[in-house]
């Protein structure tokens, strides 16, 4: 595992952790029979991607596009550990000097 997966990992991990703690109220609010808050969705997707971060590093194909199977760029991963496509395929174009 290369170091910047090593990085990745680590903060992930954290970040899923941490976002299943928060889940934990919402989760209650249901079982009392009220509807969850509007944040419960953005809390799923956002522990979806971070799986989803965490199998590409396991399966080895870790900073690649899923689009187009190019590099994601180091920054970019840093920045968003579980990005799944480069800047390009992403819609995002880099700002012009």
């Amino acid at each position: 595992m290369s170091s910047i997966e090593t990085e990745a990992r680590a903060l992930l991990m954290k970040r899923r952790q941490a976002l299943r703690r928060s889940q934990a109220f919402p989760v209650s609010e249901v079982a009392l029979g009220e509807e969850p808050g509007p944040g419960v969705d953005s809390v799923r997707t956002e522990i979806e991607e971070i799986d989803a971060a965490l199998g590409r590093i396991a399966q080895g194909n870790y900073g690649t596009c899923v689009s187009c199977g190019g590099p994601l760029g180091l920054q970019r991963l840093r920045a968003i550990p579980e990005a799944r496509y480069c800047l390009g395929c992403s819609g995002h174009r880099p700002a012009q000097d």
